[in-house]
């Protein structure tokens, strides 16, 4: 696995926790893009655009688009995957 691969493999990972810890699972991309580089993964809002789409097409969230920002939902899938109880292809998974 290259590098790139498991930096977005663990950002995915970190976008699943943190809407997990969001009030009714739920937040806007720029929201988590800020989070996510205050967590040390510095990746461009279109970037975290782009991952929050993925994560929605493999069932863990669902998104809304609002303007210019996209509203992600954390779905049952994705809880499951935050919390290492489902392994997904291309989601890290948590450490004990």
């Amino acid at each position: 696995m290259s590098y790139s691969d498991f930096l977005r493999r663990d950002m995915r990972l970190v976008i699943l926790r943190i809407l997990s810890e969001l009030p009714s699972y739920r937040g806007n991309s720029s929201v988590i893009a800020n989070l996510l580089h205050q967590l040390g993964h510095t990746w461009t809002r279109d970037q975290v655009k782009a991952e929050l789409r993925w994560l929605a097409e493999v069932g863990t969230l669902t998104v809304d688009e609002a303007g210019s920002v996209l509203v992600a939902t954390l779905a049952e899938r994705g809880q499951d995957a935050a919390e290492g109880r489902v392994t997904i292809d291309g989601i890290a998974r948590p450490r004990a």
